[in-house]
């Protein structure tokens, strides 16, 4: 499915800003609405992954290739490590009079490195556009609990939500596009890794079966494919 060059640019802020809405709106009825969307944003992210960014990666791929896919799990561990696993929709973190800083910086370091390749990748893009919504829930969610003025609020929220087209503008200066594409793409596939498989192995802690969630991942997974 081909897109414009600037939707690389407005998807994952659109996905962002409609995470954050479905926060706003949020009860606490929605509980098993969202976990669906987690299934969903995991699954398909896994499968664009897959079927889109490893073809990408190893065909272009030398012997070092798979050190920038290891160092793509160990950036994106640290990272959850310091946010607390806002990344893949949870966020274990108390409310305080003021956003936690190495929060903030972890979820914007995360944005702006998953945005670098994304000009040179439509399935990509689509996957950030979907993974962007459960993320938007939880930073909206705690920004919300966070007693501060409502502009401060809207500063943060907008900051987030730029940060990874940020990180599509720098990813198309001509520097990146010579020498870094095919490491910037084996960097983020090992961070989608991470997170994605995080998210499916945590939707089902429970270990029932659940056909919901399961026709949700095998949606992720099929529409991923066609793309």
């Amino acid at each position: 499915m081909e897109i414009t060059p600037y939707a690389a640019y407005a998807l994952p802020f659109l996905g962002a800003v409609l995470g954050m809405g479905i926060a706003r709106r949020a009860t606490t009825d929605t509980a098993f609405g969202f976990k669906l969307i987690l299934a969903f944003s995991g699954s398909f992210l896994l499968g664009i992954a897959i079927f889109h960014l490893m073809p990408l990666v190893f065909s272009t791929a030398d012997s070092s290739i798979g050190l920038w896919i290891v160092g793509g799990l160990l950036l994106q561990t640290l990272l959850e490590h310091l946010s607390h696993g806002a990344e893949h929709g949870h966020a274990h973190i108390h409310t305080s009079e003021r956003l936690p800083a190495v929060l903030f910086l972890s979820l914007g370091l995360h944005a702006l490195v998953e945005g670098m390749p994304l000009e040179q990748n439509t399935a990509l893009v689509w996957g950030v556009f979907v993974h962007k919504i459960p993320i938007g829930v939880v930073f909206f969610t705690l920004i919300k609990k966070i007693p501060m003025k409502e502009i401060k609020k809207l500063f943060y929220l907008a900051c987030f939500a730029l940060m990874t087209p940020l990180g599509t503008l720098i990813g198309t200066q001509s520097y990146f596009e010579t020498h870094l594409q095919t490491p910037l793409n084996a960097l983020v596939l090992g961070m989608i890794l991470h997170i994605a498989t995080t998210i499916l192995f945590e939707s089902n802690q429970s270990h029932a079966f659940n056909f919901k969630k399961l026709m949700t991942v095998v949606l992720g997974f099929t529409i991923a494919y066609i793309l």
